[in-house]
């Protein structure tokens, strides 16, 4: 990999930039999809390639490959991209090499060497836990295993390679007695540690317990969300607002707002790149910046937006390690890492006397990203009565403001989940207006 990226940094600087960056990417895949109850079909997929990004007087070109033969076409398509480009005045460069920190439970020996029949094995043990509950199927549900490696290197130093595993599985069920009624489980792990059984068990419990629901009236009471649709509103609604991009285009309401109040006291949110086996942990971020810890809130103080290189130039301050890719075949932009929610923990729904409590949110992609404001219909969702899980709700629309939610949080359950690079306790919100 070394020999490769070296190979097209030459020849961007031969063909004349003034900076350039390689990402390489080696990616082994195993995927297997559940369709109405049994297994459709397993793939493995091992690709590999590569994103070149060339500085040329303040403007920035990108070209991509997965043809390593041709990388040095690559790097010359690049540095043919940015020469038709206007220059940038807010280029500063490309960022520069540093020590990295150590970060740990990213690899997992034991994933990368899962032969096909084992993930099969997995995927079949999410359709017998759902099945163990009569009355259910699978209508759909994955497995996934991925191992594989990246290379960052530029030309002002930055070399930074990292191997990593991962390991998910998704059951979406339905059930076949009685009211029709859905739900889903899903997991996800760098380490090989997950219970597939209790994913398609969860999901089909859940599925069960959500029939024969009630319908309710308008009303505020408190509502308590699961980590999933807690992470979903946060995702769509908040983490936006952070982004200092965003902030910098004008498309944030917390422009302006550090070292203010935006949450209440006892709610802190950490962005944090060294999370121990954390699905967005790694030495670095997406372009070679060292990865760190960043308080994105502490004690309800708004303390820091998230950097990349280039918005951090802008600002005149530090990246905050959070440059980030979907792949090869595109440009970095600011994203959260592991985004930590805390806040002190109880047995949030005991200590509830009445209110609604909702597993999962559909609509939460609607919301807008610069009022905070929302509306998502809540799914498997149930009345609270007396510190207890009551009736299942049959219908219901969730309406408010995320930026009013973090000030009012009073409550936050035991129960932690990693939701993609999220990781959040179920969290209670009291007065959020419900509608049947």
């Amino acid at each position: 990999m070394y020999e490769l990226a070296g190979k097209g940094l030459k020849a961007a600087l031969d063909a004349g930039a003034d900076e350039a960056e390689i990402l390489l990417i080696e990616d082994h895949k195993t995927s297997v999809d559940i369709r109405k109850g049994e297994i459709e079909g397993a793939k493995e997929n091992i690709s590999q390639g590569l994103g070149i990004r060339a500085i040329v007087n303040g403007a920035v070109g990108f070209a991509s490959t997965n043809i390593m033969s041709h990388i040095e076409d690559a790097a010359r398509s690049a540095v043919r991209s940015a020469r038709v480009r206007d220059r940038d005045p807010d280029w500063i460069s490309l960022p520069y090499a540093s020590e990295y920190p150590k970060v740990s439970g990213t690899m997992d020996p034991n994933i990368e060497q899962m032969e096909l029949d084992a993930c099969i094995l997995q995927a079949v043990k999410m359709i017998e836990g759902a099945g163990a509950v009569s009355g259910i199927i699978v209508t759909s549900g994955s497995f996934s295993r991925s191992f594989g490696k990246h290379l960052i290197m530029n030309t002002n130093g930055i070399e930074v390679e990292e191997k990593s595993t991962g390991i998910s599985g998704f059951a979406d069920v339905i059930t076949t007695e009685g009211d029709v009624s859905t739900a889903y489980d899903f997991a996800i792990s760098r380490k090989n540690d997950l219970d597939f059984t209790a994913i398609g068990r969860n999901a089909a419990e859940l599925a069960r317990r959500s029939q024969q629901g009630i319908s309710i009236e308008p009303h505020k009471t408190d509502v308590i969300m699961h980590p999933f649709a807690f992470a979903d509103l946060l995702g769509s609604a908040f983490i936006p607002s952070i982004d200092a991009d965003n902030v910098q285009k004008e498309r944030s309401n917390l422009k302006g707002k550090i070292g203010e109040q935006i949450a209440t006291e006892k709610l802190s949110i950490t962005d944090d790149g060294l999370l121990e086996g954390g699905i967005e942990t790694g030495r670095s971020d997406d372009e070679g910046v060292p990865s760190q810890r960043t308080k994105v809130v502490e004690n309800g103080i708004f303390r820091s937006y998230l950097y990349d290189t280039y918005t951090a130039g802008k600002d005149n301050v530090k990246s905050t390690g959070n440059a980030s890719r979907g792949s090869y075949f595109s440009t970095p932009s600011v994203g959260p890492r592991n985004f930590i929610i805390d806040h002190p923990a109880l047995d949030v729904i005991a200590d509830t006397d009445k209110g609604i409590y909702v597993n999962t949110v559909i609509g939460a992609h609607t919301a807008n990203s610069i009022s905070g404001d929302f509306s998502v219909e809540a799914r498997n969702a149930f009345t609270i009565k007396d510190g207890q899980i009551d009736r299942p709700v049959k219908s219901l629309m969730i309406s408010g403001n995320i930026f009013e939610m973090l000030t009012k949080v009073n409550g936050a359950g035991t129960d932690i989940r990693k939701v993609g690079g999220i990781v959040t306790p179920s969290i209670r919100i009291p007065g959020m207006s419900v509608v049947g």
